[in-house]
């Protein structure tokens, strides 16, 4: 009962324009994420037929305390899904009503000349949004591994490698179990939309993590120094963490900060597979943390990825998203704001990077231009990867230096990246933002940290069959 009870309240959600799929199921407080969200998109998917349905079968008339939302989600699971293997009294409910839905599900199979139930689907139902257009995206981690042993290990599993990437059009035509390099970061992997790798041995070992190319940009954007001290300000569910981590050489520390016990507690499981240490998870609002305990003394670095409206988020889910109410939008503006002042605040801070998966110019730029309008001459905005094709929306001067990304013009999720740093001599030790790919590697393949371009030195652990 539990789980059609969550699914049906993040539905509601969805109607009420309260946040993204991902947001709303991770902020349920279910246990099983994966099963909730995995329920909620397909309920999603069947959506239509699923009305069609309730109407023809009157059941909503029939059951008056039973909502749409919950009543999608049972006769999904009843029909389409697994067949209520829980429920409680909902689902002797549903199963007193399951000849008249079935004869009516019957019937609109007749009407549309349909045998299957995935017939029923429009094309783009079937698919779901960009999910034709969006690859999967693997990252390498080099905390475990290399780039060329994951390769040679996918070699082994019966997938061609096709060298790295020279342009956008490649990776949009891969197809089967071919594979590339990413022609932008050097630790990327790109295989074909769908392709599934969560029972993989590389995956639930920790040597390759499933990660949108978008998230990656703001921990490579970053690049912090080895040894440096970093906060990720609004870490769950962890991805973005364990790229510092590797970017890091797990050498430093990272201050990692959330409010959900149970986001955090999946996030230390999936940081300890994937080798991360020199780490320190907090259940706190970031807001709340002090600038100036002389714990934070050393921080030089800050990604913050808060709350939004994930209206990028198209990858892999299945219909789109109500679009939040401008009261909405407003509110989560006005958090973001608050919660970048707070960031910049840090004494130590050098290089800050601000990143939203949303589209929306109230959540991106307004809210970069108005921080730093009120900074003065403290920070200034750094025109972060050139190479970059998608820049940010006029909406100050300067703000092309901004990075965007949609399942349209970047063949990802959507997204948005600021990279700030504090201007005079306390500039980032770093002094510059990392190097394309094509400075990162030789001949198209990473090497082991250290390794010599003309023979592979493979000091991380081997990647076994």
């Amino acid at each position: 009962m539990a789980l059609y009870r969550a699914a049906a309240d993040v539905l509601e959600g969805l109607e009420r324009g309260a946040g993204g799929v991902k947001a709303l199921v991770y902020h349920s407080r279910f246990p099983h994420v994966r099963q909730l969200y995995a329920l909620v998109s397909e309920t999603l998917r069947y959506s239509p037929v699923l009305e069609e349905l309730l109407a023809s079968a009157a059941l909503l008339q029939a059951e008056k305390k039973l909502s749409p939302q919950l009543a999608k989600v049972l006769v999904y699971d009843l029909l389409f899904g697994k067949g209520l293997k829980c429920g409680g009294r909902w689902k002797a409910l549903a199963r007193r009503h399951r000849p008249r839905l079935e004869g009516e599900l019957a019937r609109l199979k007749v009407r549309q000349k349909v045998s299957r139930n995935e017939d029923l689907l429009s094309p783009a139902q079937a698919a779901g949004p960009g999910a034709s257009r969006v690859p999967r995206y693997v990252r390498v981690n080099t905390l475990r591994t290399c780039v060329d042993d994951v390769i040679d290990f996918f070699k082994r599993e019966g997938y061609s490698y096709l060298g790295k990437a020279a342009s956008l059009e490649e990776l949009r035509a891969l197809s089967g179990k071919k594979f590339l390099l990413d022609l932008h970061l050097p630790e990327l992997l790109v295989f074909p939309p769908q392709t599934d790798f969560h029972d993989n041995l590389l995956y639930t070992s920790g040597h390759i993590i499933l990660q949108d190319k978008a998230s990656c940009l703001p921990a490579f954007l970053l690049s912090p120094a080895a040894g440096s001290h970093v906060i990720d300000a609004c870490a769950a569910p962890g991805n973005k963490t364990s790229h510092l981590a590797a970017i890091l050489k797990n050498k430093g520390q990272i201050f990692a900060f959330d409010v959900d016990t149970k986001r955090l507690a999946t996030m230390n499981t999936m940081l300890t597979r994937a080798g991360v240490t020199g780490f320190q998870l907090a259940q706190q609002d970031f807001l709340t943390v002090d600038p100036g305990d002389p714990k934070y003394s050393k921080v030089a670095y800050i990604l913050l990825d808060p709350s939004c409206s994930g209206s990028g988020m198209v990858n892999r889910v299945p219909m789109a998203e109500a679009a939040p109410s401008a009261e909405r939008l407003q509110a989560l503006a006005g958090f973001q704001r608050k919660v970048l002042r707070h960031a910049l605040s840090f004494p130590a801070l050098q290089r800050l990077v601000y990143s939203t998966c949303s589209l929306h110019q109230e959540e991106n730029e307004d809210v970069v231009g108005a921080v730093l309008q009120e900074w003065g001459s403290a920070f200034r905005l750094v025109d972060a990867f050139p190479c970059w094709p998608c820049r940010g929306l006029a909406a100050f001067p300067g703000a092309e230096s901004c990075l965007r990304a949609s399942a349209a013009d970047t063949l990802t999720n959507g997204f948005f990246v600021a990279v700030l740093e504090r201007r005079g001599d306390g500039a980032a030790a770093s002094g510059s933002l990392p190097a394309p790919a094509d400075d990162a590697l030789q001949h198209g393949k990473g090497t082991a940290p250290g390794a010599a371009p003309e023979k592979r030195k493979r000091k991380k652990q081997r990647v076994k069959e």
